[in-house]
């Protein structure tokens, strides 16, 4: 027996001398002998700090608990090194991605005093990049868009070639309504670097023009692409987005709860979740999410949509209940430098007052914040003030440039018909419900009320072929651009396909001398401009 086992031990040494010599690693375990491939000198997988690291880097996403570890690390390391700019640049943009997991605009000002020191220690954009770039992911995150592309311009100014700097200057492009701008950053974007983050950049400019089925192909390319599960959580959750704004929730559902099943603590996707639940009429589940989400993530537009929510069901008391913590979180808010005029002001026009919203966001149009959202809002709540005229111009910008939305379109279709339009109205109304039948538990049904009232459209065809109405004579510009010709749909060529920005420019931007410019110290602000635009006949862009 002993023989035996002396033999079988000396066999067993033979094979893991054996195994060893050819590369091939061997582990004993419970008496097995397990084979495992060389992995020669392949590094070990990243740390949470290290991941962490890499993802607000690159402006991509970083899960929550890799992003504290990061702070941590950076915090400890800083205590004795306090002349590292570059961690200091590290630690303040970890602190922005922070404050945004958690809803909590508090660490916004430590973002900003750390991103500072760094510059301190080495200043100038071209000396510390990072920094500054940092400085305008935190104007972005508290939606100061001017400030964030001042900042961003300056280190691509510095550094042309710095890829990460360009999603940051999309992004601020985007909220001041410079979608030309936005465009060719995206085209820059394109040409120094592929991937995720790329692909994503691309999803979010091209739902924003409108183009949807291109959009959802980007962020299908970007879930495949996807290196973390947040990554791929952010993906899914463009999908369930595109989705849901087509008015196919139980898709948006199937994407929100793969997003939620890749990365169980991704709250947009829980509150997207939400969203789609009330489209399916599933209003005690939607109720759920709603407070999971607000119980780890108190977002103000969570507490409003949870608000409308219960209002469209009756629960008023339960309603105010949400509508207060609106105007706490925005509070607190505005005390750490975050700009929330645009959803004050959506709340003040359907639940507070008119006036109030307008005010606000006659401001925000001052400052240059001139984005579809802004139009849109602007609109409705210059309509629910009693000034449907004035409110007409910005209810065609807003729907004027591409973006497909139920509600803008259902916004339009309401001022219309406060104005005795009754042939555009009825379009731009069954457009909104054609767009998304369940775009809001409170308007939808109105959307549906109002359409049944214009009844059916009256014999001998429309007056206005193109649904536009009467002309709104703008001030100062003085004469209109003509109404340019749709083109015929061409088949595809096999030339490249064009660049966003030049695609961006032939649909949306007027002539020169009819863009409003932002004006400097005006007590009003300058009214938009609505030009007609032909629909973009170019090779899809998913294609690229």
């Amino acid at each position: 027996m002993n023989a035996k086992n002396t033999m079988n031990t000396q066999h067993t040494r033979h094979i893991k001398r054996a195994a060893l010599a050819t590369g091939v690693g061997a582990v004993l375990v419970a008496g097995v002998l397990v084979f495992v491939p060389d992995r020669g000198d392949e590094p070990p997988a990243p740390g949470p700090e290290a991941r962490a690291r890499a993802a607000v880097g690159a402006g991509a996403p970083a899960a929550l608990p890799d992003v504290a570890a990061l702070i941590r690390d950076r915090e400890a390391w800083l205590r004795k090194n306090p002349k590292d700019a570059e961690s200091w640049a590290v630690l303040g943009v970890a602190y922005v991605e922070r404050g945004g997991l958690r809803a909590d605009t508090a660490y916004y000002p430590k973002a900003e005093r750390a991103l500072r020191r760094s510059l301190d220690v080495t200043p100038g954009e071209r000396r510390n990049p990072a920094a500054t770039a940092g400085l305008a992911t935190l104007a972005n995150a508290r939606h100061d868009y001017a400030s964030a592309r001042k900042w961003g311009e300056a280190v691509r100014k510095a550094d042309p070639a710095r890829w990460a700097t360009y999603p940051v200057l999309i992004e601020a492009y985007n909220g001041l309504g410079d979608y030309v701008a936005a465009g060719k950053a995206l085209d820059r974007l394109r040409a120094l670097h592929s991937g995720a983050r790329e692909l994503s950049m691309s999803s979010l400019v091209y739902r924003d023009r409108g183009w949807h089925e291109d959009a959802a192909a980007k962020a299908d390319e970007a879930l495949m692409k996807a290196a973390t599960a947040v990554e791929k959580a952010t993906a899914l959750h463009s999908l369930g987005g595109l989705a849901w704004e087509r008015g196919e929730p139980k898709e948006a559902l199937r994407h929100y709860d793969a997003a939620l099943k890749a990365a169980p603590d991704h709250h947009p996707s829980l509150a997207g979740r939400a969203r789609a639940l009330v489209a399916l009429n599933r209003t005690d589940e939607a109720s759920q999410d709603y407070q999971s989400v607000l119980a780890e993530r108190p977002m103000p537009e969570y507490a409003l949509e949870l608000g409308e929510l219960y209002e469209s069901m009756g629960l008023d008391e339960d309603a105010r209940s949400q509508y207060e913590l609106l105007r706490d979180r925005t509070t607190r808010a505005a005390a750490d430098g975050v700009n929330e005029e645009l959803l004050l002001a959506r709340y003040e026009a359907d639940h507070g007052s008119p006036k109030s919203a307008v005010d606000r966001l006659e401001s925000q149009w001052r400052r240059g914040h001139r984005s579809t959202q802004v139009s849109d809002a602007l609109a409705w709540a210059l309509y629910r003030a009693g000034n449907a005229g004035k409110a007409l111009p910005y209810a065609k910008r807003a729907t004027d440039q591409g973006m497909r939305s139920a509600l803008f379109s259902y916004h339009r279709g309401e001022i219309e018909r406060a104005l005795g339009m009754d042939g555009p109205a009825r379009r731009h109304l069954a457009e909104a419900l054609r767009t998304n039948p369940r775009f809001s538990p409170l308007l939808a049904p109105k959307a549906r009320a109002a359409l049944d009232a214009l009844g059916e459209l009256p014999g001998g065809g429309p007056k206005d072929m193109y649904g536009d109405g009467e002309s709104t004579p703008l001030s100062p510009s003085p004469t209109a651009p003509s109404r340019s010709t749709a083109p015929s749909a061409a088949a595809p060529s096999a030339s490249p396909v064009p660049s966003v920005a030049s695609s961006v420019m032939s649909t949306v931007v007027p002539s020169a001398s009819s863009v409003p410019s932002v004006p400097s110290g005006s007590s009003a602000p300058s009214e938009p401009v609505s030009t007609q635009t032909a629909p973009v006949s170019a090779p899809s862009a998913a294609r690229n």
